[in-house]
């Protein structure tokens, strides 16, 4: 194949967005800031939605869908959230077009179309979803809802970067409603761990879990939880975020339950999400020079069987010789494609795969068909070796799972490697410069401090690590008194 990736070392960025593209994963489209997801890059996200769904389900919660379009009057009625989201909302104002006598064969506004309320296009759905749950909560008896929802979202971001930040992208969002504190809290914690778990054994993704600080919390939340990960050029992503939502939208939208006493009391709110965001860390956590690397467990295609052969005739044997094979690996749960195009020499078809980030290619010659074995490639070495015909599925099936742990193990030692602890500002801003990765510090708890560091380096205090120890010291900035590290980064 012709096409060339820019080298990470290079340019990092030009590289990402090199694999994004020449991978097929996505392209830009005619609507500025947009993308066009393609059959590659849509089959590994339908992968991670059918993952997470099973989980979800698993977790007692079910699907519903609630509409595009917000009426501008609802969205206002919780006033943090409409302040946090403001400066990335489009809004429809009109409802038709009509030919424009001036210009013709144009197309204008109709002035007398216009929306009597003008609609917000969602960002995100907490104003319609607790308007709604306003009339489907009248008692306890009603609580829980565990509501889940597959979707689109519009903020309308003026730098964009595909996969990463666009100004449409999909998501899923859950919304639960609940009868105490405690219970909110619980299922806040829980759908965090859901997505770790995720992350971290179907992403090959490490993940650090933690709790937003004030400034860094989603608008209109009490608590924000989130895990971080770390990519490798030492930048942070925030891969999910759950949030504990208090009853700031229950009393914004005035839905109340009768408790088990009679008594009316507000309801306990949650949401949390993962986007196609995950897609960008999948792509700069595990892939390379040569292109994609796809954790097999998200890969829409684990194995490639490439024919080697000399006419119709030779390819035919070989595709007779590889159908037990493919239906064997097939009742293993395998996904396996024969490539018989006759249009591409074996090698470009290597180099196609290679690019696309395969887990697994096998090569059967005609001559292998005498010796009885093929070559098996795996995308995550670029090694190769000679397995015999008989043993070729339970080689594969090993060798996938050895796959999927090897990629997970190979991040998690990069970000280990990647994780500083620091105790002074010029030793802060050095290793952001030099090295940069996770850093844990110690911070005086202001949000005057947080932001100072942020002006002054760029880096964000991505989380306080839940898992974080109680240990004195001084704020690397301000030098007041701190009771525990947290983590600081430069992010996506």
């Amino acid at each position: 194949m012709s096409k060339v990736i820019t080298p990470r070392a290079q340019d990092y960025s030009k590289w990402y967005n090199d694999i994004v593209v020449e991978a097929g994963l996505a392209d830009h489209s005619a609507v500025r800031g947009c993308m066009v997801i393609k059959p590659h890059g849509y089959g590994i996200w339908e992968k991670i939605q059918q993952t997470l769904d099973k989980m979800f389900k698993d977790t007692g919660h079910v699907n519903a869908y609630f509409p595009l379009f917000i009426p501008k009057s609802l969205f206002e009625a919780e006033e943090k959230n409409a302040e946090g989201f403001a400066k990335e909302c489009a809004v429809v104002t009109h409802y038709r077009l009509k030919n424009d006598p001036e210009h013709p064969g144009k197309l204008m506004v109709d002035p007398n179309a216009k929306l009597e309320e003008e609609l917000v296009v969602r960002p995100t759905s907490e104003a319609i979803i607790w308007n709604t749950y306003r009339s489907w909560i009248n008692s306890y008896r009603d609580l829980p809802i565990l509501v889940n929802q597959w979707a689109n979202v519009v903020r309308w971001e003026m730098r964009t970067r595909l996969f990463l930040r666009t100004a449409e992208f999909l998501w899923q969002e859950g919304h639960t409603a609940h009868a105490t504190k405690e219970e909110a809290i619980e299922e806040t914690r829980k759908m965090l761990g859901v997505y770790a778990d995720f992350a971290e054994n179907w992403l090959a993704v490490p993940v650090i879990r933690g709790v937003k600080t004030e400034s860094e919390r989603f608008a209109g939340a009490d608590d924000t939880y989130c895990i971080e990960a770390l990519m490798q050029d030492g930048k942070a992503l925030q891969a999910g975020t759950s949030h504990f939502l208090g009853q700031n939208f229950a009393k914004a939208f005035d839905v109340k339950f009768a408790g088990q006493d009679g008594k009316l009391d507000y309801v306990w709110a949650t949401s949390w999400g993962v986007s196609t965001r995950l897609m960008g860390a999948l792509i700069m956590s595990h892939s390379d020079d040569n292109g994609l690397v796809i954790p097999p467990k998200l890969a829409p295609l684990q194995v490639v069987i490439v024919p080697i052969y000399k006419g119709m005739e030779g390819l035919q044997k070989v595709a007779d010789a590889v159908a037990p094979m493919i239906e064997a690996l097939k009742k293993q749960g395998v996904s396996v494609k024969f490539d018989d195009r006759d249009n591409q020499r074996p090698g470009w078809k290597f180099a196609e795969y290679e690019l696309k980030g395969i887990p697994m290619r096998i090569a059967v010659g005609e001559r292998d068909l005498t010796t009885g074995t093929v070559e098996v490639a795996r995308r995550d070495t670029l090694s190769k070796e000679v397995v015999k015909m008989e043993d070729v599925v339970d080689y594969v099936v090993k060798t996938l799972d050895d796959i999927q742990s090897n990629l997970f193990h190979r991040a998690k030692a990069r970000m280990e490697e990647k994780t500083m602890k620091v105790d002074t500002y010029e030793d802060f801003k050095r290793l952001l410069d030099e090295q940069p990765g996770f850093i844990l510090a110690h911070w005086d708890g202001t949000a005057e401090t947080e932001e100072k560091i942020k002006e002054e380096t760029k880096a964000t205090i991505r989380c306080i690590p839940l898992d974080a120890v109680e240990e004195e010291g001084k704020c690397i900035y301000s030098g007041k008194s701190s009771a525990r590290r947290v983590l600081f980064a430069r992010a996506y």
